[in-house]
């Protein structure tokens, strides 16, 4: 089996894997990703395409992932690992889907706007 290369992006983090058959190994960014994402619920998001799916073990995953914070790298691995395990075997698709794991997470932060402090807070006013 060759390998199998997509991507994942959440909010502004943006990760590529190359997945190939294996024995469950998970290297984010040349670490470990229970190194990578030291808490457990980053490590069950990120290992909860292949759970779902029923193949945990059977792959390895090389990651490559940027931009963002850590939850965001996390869910844009999952979404990443999602794709390429349908890519594969598409039997697997509406389990998948069925959790929520297909779809990307299009939502981003709102931009500041002029004469505000933040996207929609306003400065204090008060009436003297």
């Amino acid at each position: 089996m060759s390998t199998t290369n997509t991507s994942g992006r959440r909010k502004t983090a943006v990760a590529r894997i190359y997945l190939s058959a294996g024995s469950g190994n998970i290297t984010v960014n040349g670490k470990d990703y229970k190194e990578y994402f030291p808490t457990l619920p980053l490590q069950y998001i990120v290992t909860q395409s292949t759970e779902v799916a029923g193949v945990a073990g059977n792959f390895d995953v090389k990651v490559n992932v940027a931009g963002g914070g850590v939850k965001g790298q996390a869910e844009a691995v999952r979404l990443a690992i999602a794709k390429a395990l349908v890519e594969l075997n598409p039997e697997v698709k509406p389990a998948l889907r069925a959790k929520g794991l297909m779809t990307r997470d299009d939502r981003m932060v709102e931009r500041k706007k002029p004469g505000r402090r933040k996207a929609r807070r306003r400065f204090q006013f008060s009436k003297r």
